[in-house]
């Protein structure tokens, strides 16, 4: 099992939030939501005079109603905390480190699980897609990006986007960069991190790279002419977008799934999300084993 070393956690949601008053955080959260005082009073049982009050610095929230309006508009567990500091209450949640002793039996999990998952890679991911476990399978799809973006903290949206990372061997480069853009926007949404945001314009300004497959399909791939957004002949129309990829010789189509922790009560654990790489064709699933086989 592979165990990069991975960077600090996702930052406060609203810039310079940690300076903010409860109020204004809790109406910030409640716009981004799209939802109004009303609508927020009748899911927290209370009334639009109350939030009204409490956004303007008139009322101040107990810790349970800040918990409770937090949960109605689905404020993530980070941020949960950040709010009860701003109203002047202690943090509900813990943030315990992936390595720390008390995560033994989520980390032994996690292994277990990306074990299980083999020859199909999976990675487990942080807040900031920083990778913080990974399978052997996984390793696969590393070979030949450079040495430099192998340096922990490992990121597997630079990993995937950067010209001397994944990308120049990617066949549908374009759809599957436009994908991974569009997840981390919505992420952006739902979280408001600034770091993801630095994180989103790093990438999103990278060089695409010239890839054969594009003009010139066979050139260097060692698969032959290849349309990069046509599945393979005789099969069924995908039902979700694949990621193709040439690794050592094969052409690998890969569906990608996310699994996260359900109703998380750790900081941490509440942004672990586990991503795997399943084979959309038999070719696919042949070459995974015999690639995982020989490392």
């Amino acid at each position: 099992m592979t165990t990069p070393s991975t960077g600090p956690g996702p930052a406060d949601p609203v810039p310079g939030g940690a300076r903010m008053g409860v109020g204004a955080l809790l109406r910030q959260w409640r716009e981004r939501r799209r939802v109004s005082q009303l609508e927020l009073a009748l899911r927290a049982d209370s009334s639009a005079r109350h939030i009204s009050f409490v956004e303007t610095g008139r009322a101040t929230p107990s810790r349970a109603m800040v918990l409770r309006l937090a949960e109605h508009l689905d404020v993530p567990v980070r941020d949960r905390n950040a709010l009860l500091i701003a109203a002047g209450y202690a943090p509900a949640y813990p943030e315990t480190p992936l390595h720390d002793p008390a995560m033994t039996a989520v980390r032994a999990g996690l292994e277990q699980l990306l074990t299980a998952y083999e020859p199909n890679p999976a990675l487990v991911l942080d807040g900031h897609y920083d990778v913080a476990l990974t399978n052997r399978a996984a390793l696969v799809l590393l070979t030949g990006v450079s040495a430099d973006l192998l340096r922990p903290p490992l990121n597997a949206m630079r990993l995937t986007l950067h010209p001397r990372g994944l990308a120049p061997r990617i066949v549908n480069l374009a759809q599957w960069r436009s994908h991974l853009l569009e997840r981390m926007q919505r992420n952006m949404i739902l979280r408001g991190s600034s770091q993801l945001r630095a994180l989103h314009d790093e990438v999103s300004a990278y060089p695409v790279p010239d890839r054969p497959g594009a003009e010139d399909p066979g050139a260097d791939t060692g698969v032959g002419s290849v349309n990069p957004a046509a599945p393979a002949d005789g099969a069924p129309p995908a039902l979700a977008l694949p990621m193709r990829i040439v690794v050592e010789g094969h052409l690998l189509t890969l569906i990608s799934t996310l699994t996260t922790f359900n109703t998380p009560m750790d900081v941490t654990v509440s942004e672990l999300a586990v991503e795997t790489f399943l084979p959309a064709d038999p070719e696919t699933a042949k070459a995974l084993v015999a690639l995982t086989e020989a490392r």
